[in-house]
């Protein structure tokens, strides 16, 4: 072990890890994760506007923290526990849910500790490992699990050397490094990206931020770094509005010397939130969230630093009353449930999809989808107090089905989980509904449906890379089927002509198209008419999803 780490833990060591010091961990691995949050969301396998594995991990990290921001508890049992629940509840994406099973692990083996000693953090580790594996139907080599089996065997080892937790905890961090840095070896579509796995990187930095409070060093700002221009994702800004942020300002500048980043972090820090920072050719972009009495003091700041070429100021508040005006301004009808009759609980990304969910009879929706994972919680609630303890949860996206059945593994109602992969699934779903029928019946039949249909989506490239042969530059269309990267395009159109030829449309017999939330109806009529023109024997229908970040989804069926 490095000789300043280990200087620097003699003066921690003698602070037993109780339960107010399990408090004081997971802060600061909130802290340190949250500070990363971009760095995490970039690592993105496909060019699409999904990169929120960093948005999902902090989420159920703040979820947990808050169950235990006011506990008094000295027993790190009872702290764990809370920890426990806290995560479980605030649960968003697959991230997230094994980031939860990983803290249900660790608190069931800590169950009857007043304090956390060496053996014990082994032990729990090795909990949280064989929780999390089990939480995962077909555990993935290359991802946060095996991190997190790395982690607890690094532990076991170190436990030959030392009892010391902290110590302990100094000697798991690289080894969860390392074995980040390892996960494209593992599996393919990592090193085909050129990228390591995020959810393992969010557990890295978690620990990484408990060792650096164990080690007295600072948490506010991460370690001095800068992304490239084109990695900024901007567009996300909106995702996680947090008091205090009132405006979001943006500056290009070009510094007039080499930029000190640690101190341009530092400032920054004192002035704001959501941080980010990007270069490309001697060019410096600056994002920052600041309360309005602060909103030109980043402004200012970097004027002193050299030459503004550009600047935009955004008012958040008012950006959040327009959108949620724009979505109480259209009540759903939904369809009312009696009791002993199935209701089922659908996710949607958008109003114009939720509105053809209501129509074909959905009890509850649960507005979610890409870049926007709802949690445990969030669907949990949603059929909780519904009058029936039939329950059929639709969850639309890959990323939501393990949320989904984490929320049905903490009720006494009769859940079942059609795992719907995308909305074309979902609504194919929806036409075998019988709210009178048996369940079991029900559900294999929308589990039979959806073998039937193609999902088809059509978006905007967030970065350059190059998967299963197809060239992508950041910016470029591309279109999805099944999920699956299927070309890029220089137009709309060109996207949604070339993914239903990959598709072999023509074999079917109809072809919905789902325009989203950035295509005026003009352009998608025009569209819509060009397909009908390729494909005069197939049925054309064209639907306002509302969908943000996709231009098209497409059911082919």
């Amino acid at each position: 072990m490095n000789p300043d780490v280990q200087t620097r833990l003699e003066k921690i060591r003698s602070t037993p890890v109780d339960g107010q010091v399990l408090k004081k961990l997971v802060e600061a691995g909130l802290t340190w994760l949250r500070a990363n949050q971009q760095t995490v969301n970039a690592l993105n396998v496909f060019p699409v506007p999904d990169g929120d594995t960093g948005t999902n991990m902090v989420l159920t990290m703040q979820s947990a923290y808050n169950e235990i921001d006011d506990l008094a508890h000295r027993s790190i049992g009872q702290m764990a526990g809370a920890v426990s629940q806290g995560a479980l509840m605030g649960a968003r994406g697959n991230s997230g849910v094994i980031l939860s099973q990983l803290w249900r692990g660790f608190a069931r083996a800590l169950h009857d500790q007043e304090i956390l000693d060496g053996p014990a953090l082994v032990r729990a580790l090795a909990e949280a490992r064989d929780t999390a594996y089990k939480g995962v139907v077909r555990p993935v080599e290359g991802t946060i699990l095996t991190v997190a089996k790395d982690v607890a065997a690094a532990a076991e080892a170190a436990l030959q050397e030392t009892q010391d937790p902290y110590e302990i905890l100094a000697r798991i961090v690289p080894a969860a490094d390392a074995s980040v840095q390892r996960t494209p070896e593992l599996l393919p579509v990592l090193k085909q990206a050129g990228v390591v796995d995020s959810g393992g990187k969010g557990l890295f930095y978690i620990l990484e931020g408990m060792l650096r409070f164990a080690l007295g060093e600072p948490l506010d700002a991460p370690v001095a770094s800068v992304q490239p221009l084109s990695a900024m994702k901007l567009e996300n800004a909106m995702e996680a509005i947090e008091p205090g942020q009132d405006y979001e300002v943006v500056v290009d500048f070009v510094p007039r010397q080499t930029l000190d980043l640690q101190k341009f972090y530092a400032a920054l820090e004192e002035m704001g939130t959501s941080i980010q920072i990007g270069e490309g050719e001697g060019m410096y972009r600056m994002h920052i969230h600041v309360p309005t009495e602060k909103r030109y003091e980043p402004i200012d700041y970097v004027m002193g630093l050299g030459t503004i070429t550009k600047v935009a100021m955004e008012n958040l508040l008012a950006q959040m009353d327009q959108i949620e005006r724009k979505g109480g301004a259209e009540r759903l009808e939904l369809t009312p449930v009696e009791p002993g009759q199935i209701a089922v609980v659908a996710v949607s990304p958008g109003m114009g999809i939720s509105r053809v969910f209501a129509s074909l009879g959905v009890a509850a929706i649960v507005e979610g989808g890409q870049t926007m994972n709802p949690s445990t919680k969030d669907i949990l609630d949603a059929f909780e107090n519904l009058p029936t303890d039939k329950i059929i949860i639709l969850p639309n996206n890959k990323n939501i089905i393990l949320a989904a059945q984490q929320a049905s593994e903490v009720t006494v109602k009769q859940v079942h989980i059609v795992p719907s992969r995308n909305i074309p699934q979902g609504l194919t779903a929806m036409m075998h509904l019988n709210p009178d029928g048996e369940i079991e019946t029900v559900v294999a039949k929308m589990n039979k449906a959806m073998e039937s249909v193609l999902c088809g989506e059509v978006t905007t490239a967030t970065r350059s890379v190059e998967i299963d042969g197809v060239e992508v530059e950041k910016g470029q269309t591309i279109a999805l089927l099944n999920g699956k990267l299927a070309l890029s395009a220089a137009s709309v159109e060109e996207a949604c002509l070339g993914l239903l030829e990959k598709a072999n449309a023509s074999d079917y017999e109809l072809i919905t198209l789902f325009y989203g939330e950035d295509l005026s109806p003009g352009e998608a009529n025009r569209i819509a008419d060009v397909i009908r023109a390729a494909y005069p024997a197939q049925e054309i229908e064209l639907q306002d999803g509302g969908q943000p970040h996709y231009q098209f989804i497409i059911s082919i069926e």
